[in-house]
């Protein structure tokens, strides 16, 4: 009884990289709708065109880095839910998690 208790905590924590890499999912977008504000803000045209192209490079590495972390699954699970096409569909969603 005890040991099944234990194996049960420890599936339940999820490990830090695995949180990592959710944080870095979320900050993800953040990336790109910094490059989609930048051009509206009153700072210099030069100083524009380094941050819009820096934000996104660095939005794609994030993305990339937290997708190692978290693994395919949960990526491929949030990328549906995010999906435009998907917003929709009610019954779809709990087909494709099965």
């Amino acid at each position: 009884m005890e040991k099944e208790l234990l194996e049960n905590k420890n599936k339940q924590k999820k490990p830090f990289l695995f949180k990592l890499g959710i944080i870095l999912l979320i900050l993800y977008p953040i990336f790109w709708g910094a490059a989609a504000i930048v051009p509206f803000t009153s700072l210099p045209t030069h100083i524009k065109a380094t941050i819009i192209p820096v934000c996104i490079v660095v939005g794609e590495i994030i993305f990339l880095i937290g997708a190692v972390f978290v693994g395919k699954e949960v990526v491929n699970k949030y990328k549906n839910k995010l999906n435009p096409k998907n917003w929709r569909r009610k019954g779809d969603s709990q087909e494709h998690e099965e």
